[in-house]
């Protein structure tokens, strides 16, 4: 049986790739602050690293980890770019197995997406940048490689305190107003259903670069509305606004989001909708 060590284990990708994978492989969790029975893992620290490595031979490295804050990583430049580059490199010094670097749709300037893995990269933001970097770090330096780029995950658990579901429903459960978005599209993305897909490259031991998202393009107030919906919250409570209005410190991608013709073709996967993986969602949490 493999063994595969998750990095950033504790977000909501990691629960829910530790949940997907846990049967059918050796899993090692790990994370810079841990819960329960998790490894302490700071992917900046190369003794933390060797020690990982020595200890539980990972066949599989899943590096989950990053600073994901987009405007954190414009206001903190040095760390985003330890984490988001530097911490890569440091991973792959002293392994030579299966490396799979989840990557971001920011590595795109979000004028005319969806985008596909041939489209020409531009990323606006520092955070889009320090991934792009290591992505092409790894491709001119990583053999054994997987570089999985996706969009706007979500789930709703006791982790997931990011979540833009979560957000909205809880929210809306407060009878709190929010004001979302209406220029930002992209295609959501549940973390089951890309764990799903994690494991069919683990199986397959498939390289190379690839988009995955979801099956529905949409703006993040349509998506908000559909949560709504589906969980029979007050729709009338989401109020549209437009991306400039925010005054974020870093530019997001507007017209964004991720083809996937070359991963279900690689893997003869089908994207889910987001309606169904909402009502999974919305399902598991009556239970």
């Amino acid at each position: 049986m493999k063994t595969v060590m998750i990095t950033g284990g504790y977000g909501q990708l990691g629960v829910a790739c530790n949940k997907i994978l846990k049967n059918n492989f050796n899993i090692i969790v790990t994370g810079r602050d841990t819960y329960e029975s998790g490894v302490k893992l700071d992917i900046t620290d190369k003794n933390d690293i060797a020690k990982a490595y020595k200890d539980f031979k990972p066949d599989v490295v899943l590096n989950l980890a990053a600073m994901t804050d987009v405007d954190g990583c414009e206001k903190d430049k040095l760390a985003a770019k330890k984490i988001n580059f530097e911490g890569v490199k440091y991973l792959c010094e002293n392994f030579s197995g299966h490396f799979i670097q989840l990557s971001t749709d920011y590595v795109y300037d979000g004028i005319s997406g969806p985008y596909n893995e041939l489209d020409d990269v531009n990323p606006i933001s520092y955070y889009g940048k320090t991934k792009l970097e290591a992505e092409n770090w790894l491709k001119n330096n990583y053999s054994n490689l997987t570089i999985l780029r996706a969009n706007v995950i979500y789930s709703y658990t006791k982790h997931t305190e990011a979540s833009f579901v979560k957000w909205v429903v809880d929210s809306l459960k407060n009878n709190k107003e929010i004001k979302v978005v209406n220029d930002q599209w992209n295609n959501p993305t549940w973390t089951e259903s890309i764990s799903l897909v994690i494991k069919n490259i683990i199986d397959s031991g498939l390289n190379g670069l690839y988009n995955y998202g979801d099956k529905d393009f949409m703006s993040r107030y349509d998506f908000a509305k559909l949560i709504s919906k589906v969980f029979n919250l007050d729709e009338t409570l989401i109020k549209p606004i437009n991306t400039s209005n925010l005054n974020q410190i870093a530019k997001r991608p507007l017209k964004s989001g991720l083809r996937t013709e070359k991963i279900e073709s690689s893997l003869q996967i089908v994207p889910n909708s987001v309606e169904d993986c909402l009502r999974k969602i919305n399902n598991n949490l009556s239970k």
